[in-house]
């Protein structure tokens, strides 16, 4: 038996003995059908509170209102970008939320709201931050960071602060990005995560420490006082990081530069390749190398393929382990749950999608205390799990994928007993078959799932209604 094959069956015996959350998921992705879930049933179309127009199916007893759309006026007076993309709710007052959210913008397009506070005057993306009801109703809203590039994703961190992530490493000093945009117009580098506290402004200065490359979301272990990361290097290997500041965030009350960049590697197999197809329920040992240049420094103005690669080749220059377009990521007891984008297995009802990574998704668990790498879910077909973006967890531990596919697209919950099903599917918009769901997130108490629709416009919806029914 050679020694990949070896570590392979270690794994599955390791599996064989795991009990707890999502351990019968294993099964129902090896069998290639979702177990039946009692509760919400089918789904309806359900006309919007705000405007009677049908954007979602929801099942019975559901309602939901839209809100902050792009183009719509902040409190100021100044106009919401569009792209919508990842979010997380805070505790307000007298039952509302804070909710702080990101704009997906690239290019060199100029920035929202007050220019003369933008890290980059001419870059578009950046985050929002409101205050809302539970029924979706805006009560303050505003720009919060801006400047910023492609901030796709993040992270809700305890001492109340969302962490932004930029997806990107445009600047002056790179070249052009696949849209095309002219980076010469840049007055900044880009490619770093910033922290937006959830009342006060941003102050706008990036964690270089944390790394230049295509960061999507991160999930903060409060134990440990690690900030993990994701990759999205959409046409390249990607890989799953981790931030140790020089201080622990929640002691400094602020997430601190000047700490040492991380990416995780399988034990006894060197550059493992875990995008592909794995068998159910494998679990990995793991270990992490140093990168020794997270922040690197170009000379020439490298193309921007070549400069997307050059932390990520660090660290499997030293052995961490290859994964496809790792987006979404969330911390719950103890355990870091993220989402592969177009990890696993080629699936028999969809083509092989673009970019790297044949399958249509993968989740991983990866556990803070022992370092145990797990599978917890890979999609068997299309039609059960079609490219999952970001990702959540209920107050009953059931996680909320948010799909990023070319067809239909669902917020889809998958239960701690193994159970996949629908909840929400997006009504096709004209002229944007693009359009996906991003950034769901509970609202204090559970009684509301606050989710963005990120398309050419975008906007964000407030759902609630009978959950007690169902496993959310």
């Amino acid at each position: 038996m050679d020694r990949r094959r070896f570590l392979l069956r270690a794994g599955m015996t390791m599996a064989a003995g795991i009990a707890g959350p999502f351990a019968g998921v294993a099964c129902a992705g090896e069998r290639g059908e979702a177990k039946p879930v009692r509760g919400y049933g089918p789904l309806r179309p359900v006309a919007d509170l705000r405007d009677g127009k049908v954007r979602l199916h929801l099942p019975d007893g559901f309602a939901y209102r839209s809100f902050s759309a792009a183009g719509q006026k902040f409190s100021d007076g100044s106009a919401v970008p569009g792209r919508h993309d990842g979010m997380a709710a805070f505790a307000a007052p007298r039952g509302t939320a804070y909710l702080v959210r990101n704009h997906e913008v690239n290019g060199p397009v100029g920035a929202f709201g007050d220019k003369g506070k933008a890290y980059d005057r001419m870059a578009g993306g950046g985050t929002s931050t409101l205050r809302v009801t539970r029924y979706g109703e805006v009560m303050r809203s505003g720009p919060s960071l801006t400047g910023t590039m492609m901030n796709c994703s993040g992270g809700p961190m305890p001492w109340k602060a969302w962490v932004t992530c930029e997806e990107t490493v445009n600047g002056p000093d790179v070249g052009d990005d696949h849209s095309g945009g002219d980076n010469s117009r840049l007055t900044r580098r880009h490619g770093y995560i910033f922290e937006v506290p959830v009342l006060g402004a941003a102050t706008a200065k990036p964690i270089r420490s944390a790394g230049r490359f295509a960061h999507e979301s991160a999930a903060f272990d409060p134990t440990s006082g690690a900030l993990y990361l994701t990759e999205d290097c959409f046409g390249f290997a990607s890989g799953f990081y981790r931030y140790l500041p020089p201080a622990n965030p929640v002691k400094a009350g602020r997430l601190l530069d000047g700490g040492r960049l991380q990416m995780l590697a399988v034990k006894g197999s060197p550059r493992q390749d875990l995008s592909a197809g794995q068998r159910p329920g494998a679990v990995y040992p793991t270990t992490w190398v140093d990168i020794d240049d997270p922040d690197p420094t170009f000379t020439g103005k490298p193309s921007n393929e070549a400069a997307v690669q050059a932390v990520g080749r660090q660290g499997r220059a030293k052995g961490a382990a290859i994964f496809s377009r790792l987006e979404g990521a969330i911390h719950h007891q103890g355990t870091v749950y993220f989402v592969s984008t177009q990890g696993g297995a080629p699936v028999p009802d969809a083509p092989e999608p673009d970019g790297f990574g044949r399958g249509h998704g993968q989740v991983w668990a990866y556990e803070t205390g022992s370092g145990r790498l797990r599978l917890v879910y890979e999609s068997p077909r299309a039609s059960m799990l079609d490219l999952p973006d970001n990702v959540t967890v209920s107050p009953r531990g059931t996680l909320v994928l948010c799909e990023d596919g070319d067809g239909d697209n669902y917020l889809r919950g998958l239960t701690r007993q193994g159970e996949i099903f629908d909840f929400c599917r997006l009504a096709p918009i004209a002229d944007d078959p693009g359009a996906e769901f991003a950034g769901s997130t509970f609202g204090p108490g559970g009684n509301t799932l606050y989710a963005n629709i990120q398309s050419r416009q975008g906007m964000s919806f407030a759902i609630w209604g009978p959950w007690q029914r169902g496993a959310f």
